[in-house]
């Protein structure tokens, strides 16, 4: 007797709320996953697999040779031809070129009242929270911005050794440290103080400054160099 086959449900017959576009409509691309906004590029899967099942196995590959991955690299996967693996990396290129151009009316930043207005628009209204860095020249002007982790609702983890790769890939001269308190409490926990005088004793040794640390929640900020933490 044969073996009856699980049905695989198409995309198209998911609930409205679990498509990738859908979601990315209702709720704005910040809260789609990798995969999912990988899916909406491929756009369709293969007999066995949706466009999500095919983009979550593509996911760890882009991630590791993001920098150097080539459209062959992609054409083995089963669903992945010519075209779409053109579009992938087309869209892989885009967002690095986009991510290394400062934009054009690109002000130092010389108080903590700019460093918020430069980071405020990717941490409130964040559910969870994020560590973020902004990098910046000598002049202070920055050069980008750049998200490090993402974690729960009380926390997330930071790699130094990450904060600092972004900075020296970017020949930065100085970075302020910025993430968000989804309680709104903005006071710094103490793993907030360690964390911020290891980056800061670490930054000394590449001749890089750091300038400050940002809490941000509910449209308000802490900032450790206005408060003599730093």
């Amino acid at each position: 007797m044969n073996a009856i086959k699980p049905h695989k449900l198409k995309m198209k017959d998911w609930d409205a709320a679990d498509l990738p576009r859908e979601k990315l409509l209702n709720s704005g691309p910040r809260t789609l996953t990798d995969a999912e906004l990988l899916a909406i590029l491929l756009r369709s899967g293969n007999r066995e697999e949706t466009a999500l099942d095919v983009a979550k196995k593509l996911i760890p590959l882009i991630r590791e040779n993001a920098a150097h991955c080539h459209a062959r690299d992609l054409m083995p996967f089963k669903g992945i031809g010519e075209a779409k693996a053109i579009t992938i990396i087309a869209a892989i290129e885009l967002g690095r070129r986009l991510s290394s151009i400062p934009p054009k009316d690109n002000p130092a930043i010389r108080s903590s009242r700019d460093a918020y207005d430069a980071i405020k628009t990717e941490l409130e209204g964040l559910p969870h929270e994020e560590f973020w860095i902004i990098l910046l020249n000598r002049a202070h002007a920055p050069i980008r911005k750049h998200r490090i982790s993402s974690g729960g609702v009380s926390g997330t983890v930071v790699d130094s050794k990450l904060v600092f790769k972004e900075a020296l890939a970017s020949l930065a001269c100085s970075l302020i440290l910025c993430h968000n308190h989804p309680s709104g409490n903005l006071k710094p926990s103490q793993a907030d103080i360690q964390l911020t005088e290891k980056i800061r004793n670490a930054a000394k040794v590449f001749d890089i400054q750091l300038l400050d640390h940002l809490i941000i929640g509910n449209q308000e900020y802490f900032s450790f160099a206005d408060e003599g933490l730093l």
